[in-house]
């Protein structure tokens, strides 16, 4: 499997939580650049309404994806405390098995957009 997978996660933040999910943000982006060191870009961002909220995720490849997928149970139930689950999106081929993963919130009524197949373009930091 080749190829980088961006994965967006759209949730809509509880009301009256955003300062704590805020401080569970900045504790969540601190652990997952220490444990996770293939993950290449956790990128949250919140709409002006305090209530919409983004979270743009980068990997080099689909194996780099499974390990950030690794755990995503726990942390999925800590955050699900704080924001409600809206929708998926899912560029680039990810692993079978992290497709069972969002493959059973579309089940479960969450929005999920797929577009795996990668055309040339690049990245450029720093």
């Amino acid at each position: 499997m080749a190829g980088p997978i961006v994965f967006i996660s759209r949730n809509r933040v509880k009301e009256g939580r955003l300062a704590d999910w805020r401080v569970a943000l900045a504790a969540g982006a601190a652990a997952l650049r220490a444990e996770k060191p293939l993950t290449a870009a956790f990128l949250p961002y919140v709409a002006d309404n305090g209530r919409d909220q983004t979270i743009v995720h980068v990997f080099a490849d689909a194996d780099a994806f499974d390990r950030h997928l690794e755990g995503v149970e726990d942390r999925s139930r800590e955050a699900y405390e704080l924001i409600d689950p809206v929708a998926f999106e899912v560029y680039g081929r990810p692993s079978d098995e992290a497709m069972s993963v969002f493959r059973a919130a579309a089940a479960a009524g969450r929005g999920l957009r797929l577009e795996p197949e990668s055309l040339p373009g690049f990245l450029r930091l720093g």
